[in-house]
């Protein structure tokens, strides 16, 4: 029985589509007398079931080797498109984790959209994610990749602008959408021109060609950055970070996906093409200081938001910027540790900010404050989220970045620099965050604020308890380092990092010093945070000018020269036809002459080489 389930661990992610059709009885117009809550339920369900199929698989397989099974999908002309389904631990760990938070995120939504009107396609937009997600762990093609990619984008457009009679969601949705396409685009141009050059697709078969390969350094350069610019968009890395904040303007129970699994699928596959990558030293630079700014710049962007989900956004931008520096540095394993840990902790912290929003209706941090008597369960879970995200032993985040930081020691230690630096300013950064809702002196929007009810909190304390016993679950599948290759060096100074962040957060957002809220003592370099770096003007200014630009001069040359030269064609006939009806006088004598004139014409034309070898000579 349980060597069935693991041979058939690619059902997992139908089992989402099943739910996903399920609901379509419920869409508006077709079934309307039970309400749209039995779509939900579903759903729900059918998660569950993937859930404990995977999670019974992850057992048997664990500590076993890599299996694959292969469905053709088109086998013609020399060209073999084949879905090769890859079945290892890692691989089936990563569909235990997309379908656990799936479970709860779903179970969250019960509360948060309890009135909600589009609560079927909501579901049903779960499921297409969680399908996306489960497809794209098991996905050994680096084609197929790129096909789920594009769902998993299709899907955030759709659950981004779920609310579309708001211009805000719509604009939200379409701005997340045209981003996330500009990577994908330059990432589909490295899939085609890969193919040619090591004749697969398949992830295992890249390594191995990769391990022998002898690429012209311009060719791999290409190739590479051409590879890691999807990541980019998927992982919102400077400058397609934008996007991300975008889509804060879709439901929070999807945020809790999109924030902790969703925008892990681009560091997933940057995972997957490190033997590629590494090809050409050029790149794997430019992915460590692609991760290195995103990781300083957005925390430092993310200390200035006054809007709770903004301020979380960019802190999942960070996250993926140390994925990326450890892609760069050829640390796999620790990449995968720091997404694992990440999605658990960011997740708990979406939930615990969610519950805020749900009972306050607001997302404005000045607005908010002196809640921690008041909502003990989303506090608590904010304080375990926030620690668990940090370098605070013994929580899993810690034992991440202890693993990257321990491999940068010896080669690079600047990187270790900055990432003590990035670590002190994510842990100012949620204490900050910590101190405007929760303490402080209660504000007029929190003067009334009790917990929220059981759908909502139970899904936030059993992911705070799991979140809490993340190290032991780690310890007993082998993942923590032991005693003898533990750098106690890095560890202690990862540790004070984080107490120096907590401790100054604390002192400005905690204590009464300072007067909230609280402004840089430059005005200037508040803005250059508030506003992004200006990226969005920059943009209006370079790209969005440019693409106008170059819009209305291809305008004008169609409606001027392309559609003036048809125009004169069509005029030029028009003149000709109601010039020669003049010429129909219905007498034959004139129609016998035009012909003899036109033969005569013809003849001389034809004559004409002929004719003008002949000298002529003229008497005088």
């Amino acid at each position: 029985m349980v060597k069935l389930l693991v041979d058939t661990i690619w059902l997992v992610p139908c089992y989402a589509l099943i739910g996903a059709i399920l609901t379509i009885p419920w869409s508006p117009g077709i079934m309307s007398r039970t309400g749209p809550r039995p779509a939900g339920y579903l759903n729900l369900l059918m998660t569950l079931l993937g859930l404990v199929h995977s999670a019974i698989a992850l057992q048997a397989i664990w500590n076993q080797p890599a299996q694959e099974i292969t469905f053709t999908w088109l086998r013609a002309a020399g060209l073999d498109l084949s879905f090769p389904v890859e079945i290892s631990p890692v691989n089936v760990a990563a569909i235990v984790l997309v379908t656990a938070l799936n479970v709860l995120a779903q179970t969250y939504a019960i509360g948060y959209m309890e009135m909600d009107w589009g609560w079927a396609r909501f579901y049903a937009l779960l499921a297409l994610f969680e399908a996306g997600m489960c497809a794209l762990a098991l996905c050994n093609s680096l084609f197929f990749s790129y096909v789920i990619l594009e769902i998993l984008t299709l899907g955030t457009y759709l659950l981004v602008g779920l609310w579309f009679s708001q211009p805000l969601v719509v604009t939200g949705a379409r701005d997340a959408f045209l981003t996330k396409r500009v990577g994908d685009l330059i990432l589909l141009m490295g899939v085609l021109a890969l193919l040619p050059i090591a004749g697969t697709w398949n992830y295992t078969e890249l390594g191995q060609w990769a391990q022998t390969a002898n690429l012209d350094p311009k060719v791999a350069t290409l190739l590479g950055l051409a590879l890691i610019a999807g990541p980019m968009g998927k992982c919102a890395q400077f400058p397609l970070h934008l996007w991300l904040d975008e889509a804060m303007e879709g439901p929070l129970p999807s945020t809790i996906l999109r924030n902790s699994v969703v925008v892990a699928t681009g560091a997933w596959v940057l995972i997957k093409l490190q033997p590629v990558i590494a090809l050409s030293p050029f790149v794997l630079s430019a992915t460590v200081f692609i991760g290195a700014v995103t990781a300083v710049g957005a925390s430092l962007i993310a200390i200035a938001q006054i809007d709770i989900k903004r301020a979380l956004s960019y802190s999942v931008s960070v996250y993926m910027g140390l994925v990326f520096i450890a892609v760069g540095t050829g640390q796999e394993d620790a990449a995968l540790l720091l997404v694992l840990t990440h999605a658990i902790a960011m997740a708990l912290l979406v939930m615990s900010i969610g519950a805020i929003i749900w009972n306050n209706t607001t997302q404005d941090l000045t607005q908010l404050g002196g809640l921690w008597s008041r909502r003990p369960i989303s506090g608590l879970a904010f304080l375990v989220g926030s620690l668990g995200l940090i370098a605070f032993p013994p929580l899993g985040s810690f034992w991440a970045l202890l693993k990257l930081a321990s491999g940068l020691w010896d080669t690079q230690p600047w990187l270790v620099g900055l990432l003590l630096v990035v670590n002190a300013l994510t842990a100012l950064s949620l204490t900050r965050v910590f101190g405007l809702i929760f303490g402080g002196k209660p504000q007029q929007m929190t003067v009334r604020s009790p917990e929220v009810f059981w759908p909502m909190a139970l899904p936030m304390i059993v992911l705070l308890g799991f979140t809490l016993h993340l190290p032991l679950v780690l310890q007993s599948l082998s993942l923590l380092p032991s005693w003898a290759t533990f750098n106690k060096d890095v560890a202690l100074l990862l540790i004070w990092s984080s107490i120096f962040g907590c401790s100054l957060g604390g002192i400005i957002y905690l204590g009464g010093m300072w007067k909230k809220p609280v402004q840089l003592p430059w005005k200037p370099l508040q803005d250059l945070f508030a506003y992004d770096f200006y990226t969005a003007k920059i943009y209006r200014i370079t790209i969005v000018f440019g693409i106008g630009l170059i819009s209305n001069i291809i305008s004008l040359f169609d409606r001027y020269l392309v559609d003036g030269l048809v125009n004169f064609v069509g005029l030029a006939s028009l003149f000709s036809g109601q010039s020669l009806k003049y010429s129909t006088t219905g007498q034959s004598q004139s129609y016998a002459l035009t012909i003899v004139l036109g033969v005569i014409f013809l003849g001389l034309l034809l004559a004409w080489p002929i004719l003008s070898e002949f000298p002529l000579v003229i008497n005088p």
